[in-house]
């Protein structure tokens, strides 16, 4: 792979400057009603900790250990009922407009006890993600309708992203990468829509979901250049839900098996396609590119704050151990090297909040927030009567001529050094964020030594849960490379990547 050759606005110092100091030129832009939005979403979430997560996540845990095919649908719709699944989607819309850097703190607050649960909850967000960044407002306003429908009906609507399969998983993103492995998910082109075969697996919340986002290939020998992104509804003649996968942690959320047999799926819930975006001045190559990095850039923010939630849960776990235990030489938390255990423990914490957070404000200035986020438009959409603005929504979003600007703006008319920084800090925050949360779990169940061990204490679960969080939204080795791809070897023109993982190059970024 060629790699590429954009170089930073600036160089040296005033780079590094402008990449790590995104809160600094954030915090004049942001609208002061957001800061009022994330804390009424940290009460919501202390509140559905308290009265329902905590006196329920040891227990939900073990039953699903004991029986592998239950789901634990009763949390779906617990959730649903408190309007979670609703949340974040706009008032236009019919959602309860909360902005998106709020869901973080959400799932943060829900993570740090139980992460199947705040999981639940985040991968829906994350097959809504998906269809976001398409930039199919009618879709979009169709899915949206049907979750807010099943909040009222008390039938919760949820959305899945089905992406990997068999034979490839976190290099499904990477052009790169897909080229080299093996897929079998076939979109064929018929009259009226695409027919789909193939199967896809670890599929956060399929059991659960109603509408399955689903990247296929019109061409399995040149996927990069031919991916479409689908909805499809479960019930579709074709389509059908295996077994679930056996996992050792976040239990509360089924990782799922998909199929498709000649599954037929109709021009009006193709996300996109090909022939949506010709006449672009990118490749099909690059936009497939600039899809997954915008999708990754909030992804990732998000499993960052899942893992902040964690490392907070391992800190205060052992905090309270320590505070309640007896050593040799008396109580537990005046040895020393517990108290310097237990600051490393609120370091990492720390600082694994801190990454998102700044992840976030990089999406807020440069990424998929951008729009929603400029002060005009946030408050338009904040006080404009909700059933106005509904209206006037339906009035527009239809219009062929409101998806046809969007999308070409967002997937062909990007600023590319921009692309590169809200990429390279979510790649960032995944793995440092992850890694720290593991590193926390670990040093828990030192300080409770064989008392973490029980499941009763919550540390091994917490361990088993965070895990997870190494493994999926791409490998902590891929996103590692991400962030050298996007921040580090940019403007280097001699430095390669993926040079044997395929023979043709990567002109990503160039313009």
């Amino acid at each position: 792979m060629i790699f590429s050759s954009v170089s930073p606005a600036k160089t040296g110092a005033e780079a590094w400057f402008e990449d790590m100091s995104l809160s600094l030129t954030a915090i004049s832009r942001q609208p002061g009603g957001m800061r009022r939005e994330i804390r009424q979403a940290v009460r919501l979430a202390e509140k559905f900790n308290r009265e329902f997560v905590r006196p329920r996540a040891l227990a939900m845990d073990r039953r699903l250990q004991e029986d592998h095919d239950y789901l634990p649908l009763e949390w779906v719709e617990e959730a649903n009922r408190r309007g979670f699944f609703t949340m974040c989607i706009p008032r236009m819309l019919g959602g309860r407009g909360v902005c998106f850097p709020a869901l973080s703190y959400f799932m943060e607050e829900i993570a740090s006890e139980c992460l199947g649960m705040a999981n639940v909850i985040g991968a829906h967000y994350l097959g809504l993600g998906t269809l976001i960044v398409t930039w199919n407002m009618p879709l979009m306003a169709r899915v949206c309708d049907e979750i807010v429908s099943g909040e009222k009906s008390g039938q919760a609507c949820l959305v899945s992203l089905a992406m990997t399969e068999p034979t490839s998983g976190s290099d499904t993103p990477e052009p790169e990468l897909l080229d080299k492995g093996t897929v079998n998910c076939h979109a064929g082109k018929v009259a009226g829509g695409y027919r789909v075969n193939g199967s896809k697996l670890f599929i956060s919340n399929g059991h659960f979901s109603t509408w399955h986002i689903t990247v296929a290939f019109e061409d399995l020998k040149r996927p990069a250049d031919s991916g479409v992104v689908l909805a499809v509804k479960t019930g579709s003649p074709g389509f059908k839900i295996g077994g679930k996968e056996s996992k050792m942690g976040q239990l509360a959320c089924p990782a799922s098996e998909l199929f498709f047999n000649d599954c037929f799926v109709p021009d009006d819930q193709v996300a996109l396609c090909a022939d949506h975006t010709r006449g672009y001045h990118r490749t099909g190559r690059q936009i497939y590119q600039r899809l997954f990095d915008d999708l990754c850039s909030i992804s990732r923010a998000g499993i960052c704050a899942l893992s902040a939630g964690a490392a907070r849960g391992a800190y205060q776990d052992a905090l309270a151990f320590a505070a309640g235990a007896s050593g040799r030489d008396g109580a537990l938390i005046n040895a020393e090297w517990v108290q310097c255990r237990l600051a490393d423990l609120y370091r990492n914490a720390v600082m694994t909040r801190l990454l998102y957070v700044e992840t976030n404000y990089a999406n807020g200035l440069y990424g998929v927030y951008r729009q929603l986020q400029s002060k005009p438009a946030y408050y338009a959409l904040k006080y404009l009567p909700a059933g106005l603005s509904r209206r006037l929504t339906r009035a527009v979003i239809q219009q062929d001529r409101l998806t046809r600007f969007m999308r070409r703006m967002q997937l062909d008319r990007y600023n590319a050094a921009q692309v590169q920084r809200t990429a390279g800090m979510a790649a960032l925050a995944k793995f440092a964020g992850s890694d720290l949360a593991v590193e926390n779990c670990q040093k828990a169940l030192e300080i409770m030594d064989r008392a973490g061990l029980r499941h009763a204490s919550g540390a091994e679960k917490r361990l088993r849960d965070a895990k997870l969080l190494q493994i999926y939204e791409g490998t902590n080795q891929i996103n590692r490379l991400d962030l050298f791809r996007h921040l580090i070897g940019r403007g280097l023109p001699q430095v390669r990547l993926h040079e044997d993982a395929a023979g043709r190059s990567c002109d990503h970024g160039k313009k």
